[in-house]
This record gives structure tokens, sequence and C-alpha cells, in this order.
């Protein structure tokens, strides 16, 4: 069948036999997105068994709750950055912090404090490295914004995030910080540990099949929001992890590779109330401001709320 007779045929399907009124743009899109998925399995070939064996995966995929670390691992989340970057690009918004995946590990409601917030418990204090984050978060123009909301999240030293593993306290590694009058924020926590894709999931399934790992880098999500700005989705990734340039997610970018600095001066130790170096991060975040003709900054999208 060619191409003109399957969209015919698609048009079969799903619009001529339509008795209510259509919501348009569901009907453009699933008409094209069928329209494309019969076309592939006519030029692919694709048999019965292997159109059944893929809803089958997708159903497992959706059951398990890793559609949304799918996303990410076959580049549809980059590829919707990508076309965020070019959309502002074209409305002349550049200079701001790059963007990168959220990734499905989010949870609403974290405490808030102003200016400085400690993440961890301590619990992981022996085999962790201390860490200290601070920056400044700016307009384009370099103007400090303050009461600017910086959102943090990050995995342990098992790669795994508190409410997700329920043997972490809640919030554990989760805070919101208020930036200060000067537009700073700073927090303590422990330095992250990458990780992997769970190794019998159907994410790794299917990386298996592609012939790719499923490894990220260590690495720090962060929502930076201020009023009048166009709310920020970002991360940042730790120097020197094996997987850097190599994230399976596709989230490494330039520009968000800070360097870390080891502080083992005694002095600093002693104000800090520490026995041991500690590793320190400076990184501010530029946010554009509000621009109705761009598309929405904030993605609706399921999250988890504590």
């Amino acid at each position: 069948m060619n191409h003109q007779a399957i969209d015919a045929l698609v048009k079969s399907f799903l619009i001529d036999t339509a008795t209510g009124e259509a919501n348009p743009r569901v009907q453009q899109v699933v008409v094209r997105l069928v329209g494309d998925l019969f076309k592939a399995i006519e030029d692919l070939d694709l048999q019965p068994s292997e159109i059944w064996k893929g809803l089958e995966y997708l159903a497992e995929a959706g059951a398990s709750h890793e559609l949304g670390l799918l996303a990410p691992g076959i580049g549809l989340e980059r590829f919707i950055d990508i076309r965020a970057d070019e959309a502002e690009a074209k409305l002349g918004l550049t200079g701001g912090t790059p963007r990168t995946i959220e990734g499905p590990l989010y949870v609403a409601g974290a405490p808030s404090s102003i200016g400085f917030a400690r993440l961890d418990d301590g619990s992981e204090s022996e085999q962790a490295e201390v860490l200290f984050m601070q920056g400044t978060v700016y307009d384009v123009n370099g103007a400090p914004l303050p009461n600017a909301t910086v959102e943090v999240w990050h995995a342990n030293l098992l790669g795994n995030y508190s409410f997700f593993d329920k043997s972490q306290p809640d919030f554990h590694l989760r805070r919101t910080i208020v930036t200060d009058a000067n537009g700073r924020y700073q927090f303590r926590s422990i330095v992250p540990m990458g990780y992997g894709c769970p190794p019998d999931g159907t994410t790794q399934r299917l990386l298996t099949l592609l012939g790719r790992h499923g490894r990220r880098p260590a690495h720090i999500h962060f929502f930076v929001s201020a009023a009048g700005h166009r709310k920020l989705t970002t991360q940042i990734n730790i120097d020197g992890d094996e997987y850097l340039w190599d994230d399976f997610a596709f989230a490494s970018r330039e520009g968000l590779v800070p360097a870390v600095s080891r502080i083992s001066d005694p002095a600093e130790l002693d104000r800090r109330q520490l026995t041991k170096p500690f590793a320190s991060i400076d990184f501010d975040f530029r946010l554009y401001g509000d621009n109705v003709a761009a598309p929405a900054a904030e993605v609706e999208r399921v999250r988890a709320s504590a």
C-alpha cells in the first residue's frame, strides 16, 4: 500500500466515522501519528507479532512507570528542549543559562528557606564528600533577582531519589531556596553519584537491544523561577564523571559543567565546622524575561507531590 492510500485509509478510520464534534487539535495529532505509524509498518514490513510485542512493551513500560525514563532515553525530552531553544533564539532570547531535561524524579512541595538550605540529613556523611554550592540568580542583563525561587534535587550515593526510594526521609536531598536581597542562594549537601536505569527495567531492555548503555553522570537538578521571568529547567553535571559527555539521557550541555574546587584550608574547614576537605561549586543562573510570543516555559505534566 502506498502512502497516499494509507492517508486515505486513516481518514476513513478516524475522520469519516466521526458522529460528534471532534476536538480539532486532537484529531489533527492522532491522524498524523496513526498515519505515520501505518506508513512505518508498511515501509518496514513489520509483522503482526512484532507489532503486538511493541504494544506489549509500551503497556509494560507504562505499568512499571518507566515511560518518564524512556522519553529521555530515546532522545524525546532532549528534542523538546532543542525545539524550545530554537523558538527562543528566533525571538532574540540569548545569553541565558542553558536548559536541559527535567527527568521523571521531581517532587513538589520541598521545604523552603531564604538564602541557604541544607539538603542532606547526614546519614551518608562518612562515605560522602560534603558539597557547598552557591551563586546568584540574574536576569540576562546582569541584574540580581531577589526573591527568585531555586528548587534543587539530586540522588544519594546509591543513585536513588527520596520519595521514590522509601528508605530515605521525606524531601531528603530536595529543597526550595528563595534568593536573598542580593539574589544569592547557597546550599550544603553531598556530592551525588551517577547511576543507571534499572537493569531489569523496560528502558534498559530497549537500550540493550539498541547497543546502548543506560548510565547518567552525577548531576543536580534545578527549577529556577522569578516574577516576570521565564522558568528555567536545568541541571549541572559533576565535572570528572566517567559519563560526563556520554549521558544516556542526552542532558549534558556546554555551560552546565561548572568547575569543582576542593577546599582543604584549615581555617575554612573550622569556619564551616568540618573535619575533612569539601567540594565547592560556584554557579550563577541567568533567566530570560517573560515573552508572550515564546512557547510556555512551564511544562504541564504529571509530577509527584509528597
